[in-house]
């Protein structure tokens, strides 16, 4: 692999985790939408119904679990490709942790969609910890394209 092919793919990683971080919390934003639905006045719920927030939720929900492993499994490619070797540090065990995580969280899907109450809960508490650990992934991923950036050959 080329020298510059390398360093570029240096920053996909960051930019597609960038996005599914934005994505994940229009997913959250869908959800609150979704529990808004399923809990209003009759009035106000054939209103918020056109909205779809459920399926619009569920659907990105699925499409944000493949993305996020993904990205995850290709930031430790593109890692192992460009060193020879994974570092492994908190960036790389967070990262991981997220992927359980989430992965976690969607498979309490069917329980929710059978009412479970406790499901739902423990979903909504799944995917909190998860975007909590997100935002630090952002911060601690910048500092180590920094690093990147700083070492890149001129």
């Amino acid at each position: 692999m080329s020298e510059s092919l390398a360093f570029t793919l240096n920053f996909l990683h960051p930019l597609t985790m960038w996005g599914l971080l934005a994505l994940a919390g229009y997913s959250a934003f869908l959800g609150i939408k979704a529990k808004k639905t399923r809990t209003a006045d009759a009035e106000t719920r054939k209103q918020l119904i056109k909205g779809q927030f459920a399926k619009r939720h569920f659907q990105l929900g699925s499409i944000l679990l493949a993305l996020l492993v993904l990205g995850c499994f290709g930031g430790m490619g593109v890692t192992y490709l460009n060193n020879g070797k994974l570092f492994v540090g908190p960036h790389l065990l967070v990262g991981i942790a997220m992927v359980c995580l989430i992965a976690l969280a969607v498979s309490l899907t069917p329980l929710m969609q059978q009412g479970n109450l406790i499901a739902r809960k423990a979903h909504v508490g799944l995917n909190m910890a998860m975007v909590t650990l997100f935002l630090w992934q952002a911060l601690s991923g910048m500092q180590i394209l920094n690093k990147i950036w700083e070492n890149r050959p001129v």
